[in-house]
Parts: C-alpha cells; sequence; structure tokens
C-alpha cells in the first residue's frame, strides 16, 4: 500500500481533534508542496471539516477556567489563530469575569492566603504564569480570602 495522500492525511489529522489552519499546513508540508497543501486546506475549510473560529472555540472552552486572557491569546496566536477572531472567541467563550476566573485558579492551588512576602511572590508567579494581568494579581492577593470556600 502506498503512502497516504495529502487528503488522507488531512482528513485523519482532523479526524483526531480539530487543528487551526496554521497547524494543518505545518502537519502537511512535510509531504507536499505548498500549493498542494494550501488546496487541501481550502477543500477541508469548504467542507467544513476544518474551521478556525471552532477550534478556537474548543481551545478557549477547555482551557479558560486554567487560564487568563494574555496566555488563552498568547497560546492562540501560537497557533495562528487571526487576532480579531481570537478578540471575539474570548469575548464570547469566557462567561466569567477574568477576575472570577483568576480567584478560581488560585483557590485550587493554594488554600490559603499568602501569610508572608516569599509566599505572595510564590502565589503572583503562580498566577502570571496562568496568563493574569500583574494589577489584577495584585488586586487579588491584596482581598481577603474567605476561608469558609
Amino acid at each position: 500500500m502506498g503512502a497516504p495522500s495529502l487528503r488522507e492525511r488531512a482528513l485523519r489529522h482532523l479526524a483526531r481533534r480539530d487543528h487551526s489552519r496554521a497547524e494543518l499546513a505545518r502537519k502537511l508540508a512535510a509531504h507536499g508542496e505548498a500549493d498542494e497543501v494550501q488546496a487541501v486546506i481550502e477543500r477541508m475549510g469548504e467542507l467544513g471539516l476544518q474551521s478556525d473560529s471552532r477550534y478556537a472555540e474548543a481551545y478557549v472552552r477547555t482551557r479558560a477556567n486554567r487560564f487568563g486572557g494574555s496566555r488563552l491569546r498568547s497560546e492562540l496566536t501560537r497557533r495562528g489563530i487571526d487576532r480579531e477572531l481570537i478578540e471575539a472567541t474570548l469575548a464570547t467563550e469566557c462567561v466569567e469575569s477574568e477576575l472570577e476566573r483568576a480567584r478560581a485558579v488560585l483557590r485550587s492551588r493554594f488554600q490559603a492566603a499568602p501569610a508572608d512576602a516569599r509566599e505572595w511572590a510564590r502565589q503572583a508567579r503562580f498566577l502570571q504564569t496562568r496568563g493574569f494581568a500583574p494589577e489584577l494579581i495584585r488586586k487579588l492577593l491584596k482581598e481577603p480570602r474567605d476561608e469558609s470556600a
């Protein structure tokens, strides 16, 4: 049996999970010419098998409860999603406010409020690596925690 065609390879990738156009192009690049790859990706889009908006929505939906807006933007940009599409997706898919999400992420990792400067810095770094804004982190770590939650 011969090597699978570009179309078959694209279908296999898309059958596993959604891919952005850029991801799919990168995965198919080694198996064909650039114009052939683009033609296959265009056809997958026409058939509704590949959609950057569907990919972005699914990506944000599954990660919004763990990451902040800047991290989500960065990851989607790295995956080749258009800036306008990213902003529209974040506006529709992130139903909780950034502060509520950051509070939930912090509560899931740290049960107690920071007792000293070292612990404060540790919790701030954790939230920062999750993509939350520094102003939001300062605000969140300064507010008293409800220990009953």
